[in-house]
């Protein structure tokens, strides 16, 4: 999501300074040396410029929508582990289960810290309705998974199922092992 906001970013800043040195041809008024005193006097500035400034450079949010009710907002995700124990835990909305697990000392390990390089943060999400209310995996998402040991029809990586208010209920199976490099008995800690 970053990434597409700065590629966002960029496009805008670019058009923007498109648009402010089309300004200052169209006031050059056909002379070359006019045209280079402009560049490099004080750019001509538009409003759209100075539009784009703003969206750019504000951390302040559009609408009335209050972000404290959004940082608040939490769903109950249950965790069953490889024992069959069963743990349920809150988890603020826009938090991977991996963070999540990670949090509430619950066995996930994630090795790659949620860079889509790994398989080891593999759970099983046990009900297929929850299953489909979760994004299509990406390409690089089911690349990993095909690593994963004990894979399943309804088998996700921990680090790309992302908290929203319709998952609130989810059941998360741990599978009995994972494939990594690290140590038979190594148990790994929170990043």
């Amino acid at each position: 999501m970053l990434s597409r906001i700065s590629r966002l970013g960029v496009r805008l800043l670019r058009e923007g300074r498109a648009e402010t040195r089309a300004g200052n041809l169209l006031g050059s008024r056909g002379s070359l040396y006019q045209g280079h005193v402009n560049r490099h006097s004080s750019p001509v500035v538009t409003p759209t410029v100075l539009s784009l400034k703003n969206i750019l450079f504000s951390t302040a949010t559009s609408g009335d929508q209050d972000e404290s009710n959004q940082e608040k907002e939490k769903i109950s995700v249950t965790f069953v582990n490889k024992d069959g124990s069963e743990q349920t835990i809150s988890v603020p909305v826009g938090m991977s289960m991996l963070e999540a697990a990670h949090e509430n000392d619950i066995e996930l390990e994630g090795a790659c810290e949620g860079s889509l390089a790994c398989s080891t943060c593999h759970v099983i999400v046990m009900d297929v309705n929850y299953y489909n209310k979760l994004e299509v995996p990406t390409d690089e998402e089911n690349d990993m998974l095909d690593l994963a040991f004990g894979l399943t029809e309804t088998s996700r990586l921990g680090c790309q199922v992302i908290a929203r208010p319709e998952l609130d209920g989810m059941r998360l199976a741990l599978p009995a092992a994972t494939r990594n490099f690290a140590v038979d008995g190594y148990v790994p800690k929170p990043h």
